[in-house]
């Protein structure tokens, strides 16, 4: 009996951790797609001389998502090219 009642509790415990995970990871995911997604953009469309990707680009964009896109093309119109 007090099996059962552990098993019940250590799933409940795990499914509430996996809920609260996978939702702020799903908002990261999409953050970081949005940005990779702007810097793509703004090549193709030749509206910030980003020049050739780099690594390193794509995972500041990755990492920073939005906010990373942004400061790398901030950043390359002060010269700055990572």
């Amino acid at each position: 009996m007090i099996g059962t009642i552990l098993m019940i509790f250590v799933a409940v415990t795990i499914a509430a951790v996996l809920f609260f995970l996978l939702r702020n990871g799903l908002k990261l995911l999409i953050n970081a797609v949005c940005g990779v997604v702007i810097l793509f953009t703004v090549s193709y469309f030749n509206l910030a001389p980003t020049g050739s990707f780099s690594l390193a680009q794509i995972i500041v964009c990755a990492v920073g998502g939005i906010l990373g896109a942004a400061l790398l093309i901030v950043l390359t119109f002060f010269g700055i090219v990572i």
